[in-house]
C-alpha cells in the first residue's frame, strides 16, 4: 500500500501552503492566553466566537525585535498595552512547521480598529441599558440636601481616597461628614464583580447612607475599560441611593460616569461637592431663619403699633363713653329728682287728704255735727256686750250724760 511517512505529510502541507497562500493577511480575532517570555518574544492564541462559542483557534507569534516598537505604538494610540479580550486587526503570515505545527506570525497590528471596536462595544452596551429604561435611573433618585453619611467604594491603599478623607475631614466649615469604606478593586478584570460586591454590601445597611461615592486615585488611561462594563453599569444605574463618581480622570467618561448620579473629575472634586452640597442648605436654611425672624419681627412691629392704636382708641372710646355715661346719668339724676319730687308731692297730697279725712272721722268733729258717742267703761258700745242695768256714758259735744240700761231691744234691721 502506498503511504507517507507523517514528515512528508507535514512536508507536504507546508509546501502546499507555502505555494498557494498569500504572503500575508489582514485578520480579525480576539486575543487570548498573551504572554511574554524571557527573550521578549509575545507568544498568545487568536480565538473567534460567535454567541459567546468559539469557533476558531489558532496560534500566534509575535517576535521581540517586532513587538517592542509594535507594542508601544499600539499602547500610544489606543492608551492601553495588547491584552486578552481586546480585538484586533492585524497582518500575519501563516507559518506552518513540521513538528509545532501551523501558527501566524503577526507582523502589524492597526490599533485604530481597536479603539473602533472599543467605542462600539461602549455604544452597544449604552444602547442596551438605554434600550432597557435604566440609563438615567439612578439620576432621577433625589440627592439629600445634606448628605452626611457616606458609603466609599475604593481601595483603601488608595491615595485617593485618602485625599477624599481628609478633605472632608479637614472642611472649613466643622461639617461631621461620616464615611465607611466598602473595600474593591479599582482597576483590572477583577474590579466590576468587586465593585459590584462592594454595592450589595452597601444595599444590606442602605438605611444607613445618604449617597455612594466610588473613587480612585489617579492613573493610566488603561485602567478605564473596568468601568465600561454592561454589568457594573446595570447595578450602578439602579441603585437606590445617588452614586457620585470621582475615578481619576478628566478627558473621557466612562459608561459608569453616564449611568451614575453625578460625575466628578477626582476624589477631592467629590469632597468639595459634597461640602458644598451641604454649605449651600446650611445657607437656605440661614436664608430662610432670617427671612422667618425679620418677617417676624415686621409683625411684631405691627402687632405693636396696632395695639397701640387699639389702646387709643379704647381709651378715647371710654372717655367717649364716659362723657356720655355722666350726659346719661346727670339726665337720669335730673329725671329721678324730679320723679322723686312728683313722687313726694302726690304722696303729700295722699296725705293732706288722709290726714282731712282723719280730721273729719274725729270724734270731736262728729260731735260738733250734732252726733253723740256712747261708750260703756271707756269703750264703744259697739265693741262690748250690753245688759240691762249697765251704765252707760253719752257725749255730746257739750255734756256728759251717764244712762242705766232698762231694756235692750235689737234693731229691726237685723
Amino acid at each position: 500500500m502506498e503511504h507517507l511517512r507523517l514528515l512528508e505529510l507535514n512536508q507536504l502541507i507546508r509546501s502546499t501552503l507555502d505555494n498557494n497562500l498569500e504572503p500575508s493577511y489582514w485578520v480579525v480575532a480576539e486575543v487570548a492566553e498573551l504572554r511574554l517570555n524571557q527573550k521578549g518574544h509575545c507568544y498568545l492564541d487568536l480565538i473567534e466566537k460567535e454567541d459567546d462559542r468559539l469557533v476558531a483557534r489558532i496560534r500566534a507569534t509575535i517576535w521581540a525585535y517586532t513587538f517592542r516598537g509594535l507594542s508601544a505604538w499600539f499602547e500610544s494610540i489606543t492608551g492601553k498595552p495588547l491584552q486578552n479580550g481586546m480585538t484586533v486587526l492585524c497582518n500575519v503570515s501563516v507559518e506552518y512547521h513540521e513538528l509545532y505545527g501551523m501558527s501566524l506570525n503577526i507582523r502589524e497590528i492597526d490599533p485604530r480598529f481597536t479603539l473602533g471596536e472599543r467605542a462600539r462595544k461602549r455604544q452597544e452596551i449604552i444602547e442596551r441599558l438605554t434600550r432597557e429604561g435604566v440609563v438615567d435611573m439612578n439620576k432621577s433618585v433625589a440627592l439629600p440636601v445634606a448628605p452626611l453619611r457616606i458609603a466609599v467604594i475604593s481601595s483603601p491603599t488608595a491615595a485617593g481616597f485618602g485625599d477624599f478623607s481628609d478633605q472632608l475631614k479637614n472642611n472649613l466649615y466643622g461639617y461631621a461628614f461620616r464615611t465607611r469604606l466598602f473595600k474593591a478593586v479599582m482597576q483590572g478584570d477583577e474590579a466590576p464583580p468587586s465593585i459590584i460586591d462592594a454595592l450589595n454590601r452597601i444595599h444590606n445597611s442602605i438605611n444607613s447612607f445618604d449617597v455612594v461615592v466610588i473613587i480612585r486615585g489617579g492613573g493610566a488611561q488603561v485602567d478605564l475599560d473596568c468601568f465600561d462594563t454592561y454589568d457594573l453599569a446595570n447595578h450602578v444605574a439602579q441603585f437606590p441611593l445617588p452614586v457620585l463618581t470621582g475615578i481619576g480622570h478628566e478627558r473621557d467618561e466612562t459608561i459608569l460616569d453616564l449611568v451614575a448620579h453625578t460625575r466628578l473629575k477626582t476624589p477631592t472634586a467629590v469632597a468639595e461637592f459634597l461640602i458644598g452640597g451641604v454649605r449651600s442648605y446650611e445657607e437656605r436654611m440661614i436664608n430662610h431663619f432670617e427671612t422667618i425672624a425679620y418677617h417676624a419681627q415686621q409683625r411684631l412691629k405691627y402687632e405693636n403699633q396696632r395695639l397701640k392704636n387699639l389702646e387709643y382708641r379704647l381709651k378715647s372710646g371710654v372717655r367717649k363713653v364716659t362723657s356720655q355715661q355722666d350726659l346719661l346719668l346727670e339726665k337720669r339724676s335730673g329725671q329721678l329728682k324730679a320723679a322723686a319730687r312728683k313722687f313726694l308731692s302726690m304722696k303729700m297730697e295722699r296725705l293732706r287728704i288722709a290726714s282731712k279725712s282723719l280730721e273729719l272721722v274725729h270724734p270731736d268733729n262728729i260731735l260738733k255735727r250734732g252726733y253723740t258717742l256712747t261708750t260703756l267703761n271707756g269703750k264703744s258700745i259697739h265693741q262690748v256686750e250690753l245688759k240691762e242695768g249697765d251704765t252707760i256714758t253719752t257725749y255730746t259735744i257739750n255734756k256728759k250724760i251717764n244712762s242705766q240700761i232698762t231694756t235692750i231691744n235689737n234693731n229691726k234691721n237685723e
